[in-house]
C-alpha cells in the first residue's frame, strides 16, 4: 500500500467519523424512535444498521456511476444536494407528523399507562386497551421503513468529491478501499452513538412525563431536519 493510498484511507476514516458524529440526523431519529417505540437493543441495532447501509451505498452507487461514465464531479454534487434537500424535508415531515400523532394520542387519552408487576420495574404500553393495539403495532412496523427511505435519500456529502474521485485517479482498488472504510466507520459510529444514547436514556425515570415521549420524539426529529435545511448541519 502506497503512501497516497494510506493518506486517502486515513482521510476517509476521519471524515466519516466526524461527519457522522457532528450530524445529529445520523443518530437522533433512531435514539428517539427506539425510546418512543420501546425497541429492543436488537431491533435498534438492525434498524440503524440497515438505514446506515442504505445511506452509504446510495452515495457509493452514484459515485461509481459517475466514475464509470466520467461524469463531472460538480454534476454529481448537484444531484447529491438535491437528494439531501429531499431527505431533510422528509425528516421534517416525518418528525412533524409523529409529533401531531403523539399529541393526538395524549388528547384522546391513548398515551398509554404503566403496570407494576410485583417488585419489577414499570411495564409501559404505548397503546390503550380499547382496540387500538393493532394500529399501534402496525405503526411500529412502518417506522423503520420510513427511516430507511429517508436515509437512502440522504447523501454522504463528502464521499464522492473528497474521496472517491481522488481515489479513482490512482486505481479501482483505492476507490474500493475508500468506500469500504468510509462506510464501515460511518455505520460503526452511528451504531456506537445510538446504542450508547439509548442505554443512557433507559436509565432515566421520566415518571409522569412518560406520556409525552411520542410528541417530544417527533419534535426532536422535526428540529433536526430544520437544522439540516437552515443551518447546514
Amino acid at each position: 500500500m502506497g503512501n497516497e493510498t494510506f493518506v486517502l484511507i486515513s482521510t476517509a476514516a476521519s471524515i466519516a467519523f466526524f461527519h457522522t458524529l457532528l450530524g445529529p440526523d445520523h443518530y437522533l431519529p433512531f435514539v428517539m424512535m427506539a425510546r418512543a417505540r420501546k425497541w429492543t437493543i436488537f431491533k435498534t441495532t438492525w434498524v440503524t444498521l440497515v438505514c446506515g447501509l442504505g445511506h452509504v451505498l446510495s452515495s457509493v452507487f452514484l459515485g461509481v456511476v459517475g466514475i464509470t461514465f466520467a461524469v463531472a464531479v460538480f454534476k454529481l454534487e448537484s444531484i447529491e444536494s438535491i437528494r439531501g434537500d429531499f431527505a431533510a424535508w422528509a425528516l421534517i415531515v416525518f418528525g412533524l407528523s409523529y409529533f401531531v400523532w403523539g399529541m393526538h394520542k395524549i388528547y384522546r387519552g391513548k398515551a398509554g399507562h404503566s403496570h407494576l408487576f410485583g417488585a419489577h420495574k414499570h411495564h409501559y404500553h404505548d397503546h390503550d386497551h380499547s382496540g387500538s393495539a393493532d394500529e399501534s403495532h402496525e405503526k411500529n412496523e412502518t417506522t423503520p421503513w420510513l427511516l430507511f427511505v429517508i436515509f437512502v435519500l440522504g447523501p454522504c456529502e463528502p464521499l464522492i468529491p473528497l474521496l472517491m474521485y481522488p481515489a479513482a485517479r490512482n486505481s479501482t482498488m483505492d476507490v474500493i478501499y475508500v468506500a469500504v472504510v468510509f462506510g464501515v466507520i460511518t455505520i460503526v459510529t452511528m451504531l456506537g452513538v445510538v446504542l450508547a444514547s439509548v442505554w443512557g436514556i433507559s436509565k432515566i425515570d421520566f415518571g409522569r412525563m412518560e406520556k409525552y415521549v411520542h410528541p417530544v420524539s417527533g419534535l426532536a426529529i422535526f428540529l433536526s431536519g430544520l437544522a439540516i435545511v437552515f443551518l447546514g448541519l
